[in-house]
């Protein structure tokens, strides 16, 4: 299972928010450049990137950062946070970043993700962050009236090749992720599926890895990692456990 340590930029630095809430943020005082470094130093492989300015104003606020650290350490990165045209997702490419994540932009309007897929093959990953079954949009601060799985349903076979599967309540809470709600997009998707949002401890990695389902391929794990309730050491050893 792929682990994949978590970066959240807001003005230039690494922050945690508790469901999503820019009022409830806790600021670390190391660089996202200096916490890629240090991830790579302890052997992971894979690196979540989310650029918080840029949910809220539609524009990639965090390239020059997302440079450094693709042109820096060898690390597959996943990227998103207000990537809502066709520009913004060729700038993340052109400089090196695994895959580009589409949410609100995808969510709002299913042909530009369709078009996204076909311009940008094997690129693309949906990003589908649910509250209470529905989908949310504009940085967690708009609900939107699409089930998460009736939306699915609908985009399944445009072509993206990853999907982060976020349950906004329990991100940033850490009383584990929402492992059922996971299992049942799991289930439908066409493609491997992330878990993200909750993960409390290298007890949550664990029981990841023991629910079966082979579409899931991997875990994000944040502000554990930031708070000490994971040890870095332990979790890279989970990777190939």
């Amino acid at each position: 299972m792929k682990i994949f340590p978590a970066i959240d930029i807001k003005n230039g630095k690494c922050v945690r928010l508790v469901k999503g809430d820019f009022a409830n943020k806790t600021e670390y005082d190391i660089s996202p450049v200096d916490q890629a470094r240090k991830y790579k130093d302890y052997g992971f492989k894979n690196l979540h990137i989310v650029d918080l300015d840029g949910a809220l104003t539609g524009k990639t606020m965090s390239l020059s950062l997302i440079h450094q650290i693709v042109s820096n350490y060898n690390l597959k990165i996943e990227i998103g946070g207000g990537i809502r045209n066709f520009e913004s997702i060729k700038k993340y490419i052109d400089v090196g970043v695994e895959m580009v994540i589409l949410g609100s932009a995808a969510i709002k309007d299913k042909n530009f993700l369709k078009e996204a897929c076909l311009r940008f093959p094997n690129k693309i990953a949906l990003g589908l962050d649910a509250r209470d079954g529905f989908l949310s949009v504009s940085g967690w601060k708009e609900n939107s009236n699409h089930l998460t799985l009736d939306y699915l349903s609908e985009v399944n076979e445009f072509g993206f090749s990853r999907l982060i599967y976020t349950d906004i309540n329990r991100d940033g809470m850490k009383q584990g992720p929402n492992f059922v709600g996971t299992e049942s997009v799991a289930n439908i998707a066409s493609c491997p599926v992330i878990i993200s949002g909750g993960v409390s401890s290298i007890e949550d990695i664990k029981k990841a890895k023991t629910l079966g389902n082979e579409n899931i391929e991997g875990i994000i794990v944040g502000k554990a990692i930031y708070d000490g309730d994971i040890n870095l050491d332990e979790l890279v050893k989970e990777i190939n456990a």
